[in-house]
């Protein structure tokens, strides 16, 4: 039968609320701190066996620890190991093929005991797959049948009753992260390459570089020093970027121009060449920045582009960033 509330609950409710709310974090913090004075030689032996493995971590659990066991093989697979979950259930009709001699497995029960984890485990040790056990209980089949056994601590489930899985899921999550991190530094894995495994939304966004957004080729704004304004304008409107870039005979970018070098030099404007109106050393950005970067000195300098030129080359300009492809690709 469903649980029906009231919109509006007498403040003593919300206290109570609140109490129980803190009471829960308070419980389930004590036993994150207890994993981290529990881990030991097994949490080390457990990455060498990953780090080993020429395969995937297969990461299967079921029920809750199946629900932590999927976010913990997604967390390894976007940080640099490759990994897969696979449903214990599943695997008995069908899906242990997909756990082979090259890989390693990581199973997680708090009991230790799930029947439905019997052949998943039976199969590691059929074809000597290397595994790794995650329960509370040394004792239990699954760390008994162990290569490596990681016990969880004995701690309160916040629950209060002992029966529904809080603290246990909370810490076997936090494990996974442990193990993520670990082997994350061990492979001095950067946010280059985080960004391979994440290109998509707001994290793929931050860590676009200005080379993934420029404009390159035939459509920067160039002129020579010597290039008349008038045809300078021309080029400026043509490119349709507001600014056009001043290069000297070597193809080096030594000046810029925009609508405001037009403004402060009106007067003769059209008898002058690019050289005479132009800003000299303009700000400029390298093509492996980080696009976040670059958007943050357009908006100090209030300026919509910039130009991108190579720190180790001539100095010639390979490419044009403006704020607006910046905004589109959601770099902000």
């Amino acid at each position: 039968m469903p649980v029906t509330s009231s919109c509006t609950e007498p403040s003593g409710d919300r206290e109570r609320f609140l109490a129980t709310a803190r009471r829960v974090i308070e419980i389930e913090a004590r036993g994150l701190a207890a994993l981290a004075d529990s881990l030991g030689d097994s949490f080390s032996a457990a990455i060498d066996l990953i780090l080993k493995a020429r395969g995937r971590v297969i990461v299967s659990g079921m029920g809750k620890s199946g629900h932590v066991g999927r976010k913990i093989a997604a967390t390894l697979a976007s940080t640099g190991t490759p990994a897969q979950f696979v449903h214990p259930a599943e695997a008995s009709h069908g899906d242990l093929g997909m756990v082979t001699e090259s890989d390693v497995a990581l199973v997680l029960s708090n009991s230790g005991e799930t029947p439905e984890l019997s052949d998943i485990i039976a199969h590691t040790r059929r074809f000597s797959i290397p595994l790794i056990g995650v329960a509370s209980r040394p004792e239990s089949t699954l760390l008994r049948q162990s290569d490596v056994a990681i016990v969880l601590p004995r701690a309160e489930e916040a629950c209060g009753q002992g029966i529904v899985p809080t603290t246990s899921t909370t810490m076997t999550l936090a494990l996974g992260d442990a193990i993520a991190v670990a082997l994350m530094e061990h492979r001095r894995f950067t946010p280059e390459h985080f960004r391979t495994f994440h290109p998509g939304g707001k994290l793929g966004a931050r860590l676009l570089k200005v080379a993934d957004l420029m404009h390159v080729g035939e459509a920067l704004p160039l002129v020579g020093e010597a290039t008349p304004m008038t045809d300078t304008l021309v080029e400026m409107s043509r490119k349709g970027f507001g600014v056009v870039g001043v290069t000297n005979t070597e193809g080096r970018l030594v000046g810029i121009i925009t609508d405001g070098d037009l403004r402060r030099h009106m007067q003769g404007l059209l008898e002058r060449s690019a050289a005479e109106v132009m800003t000299r050393d303009p700000r400029t950005v390298a093509p492996d920045a980080v696009a976040e970067t670059a958007v943050a000195i357009m908006r100090e300098r209030r300026i919509t582009c910039l130009f991108v030129v190579s720190p180790d080359g001539p100095g010639r300009p390979e490419g044009l960033l403006h704020i607006h492809d910046c905004l589109r690709a959601g770099v902000v």
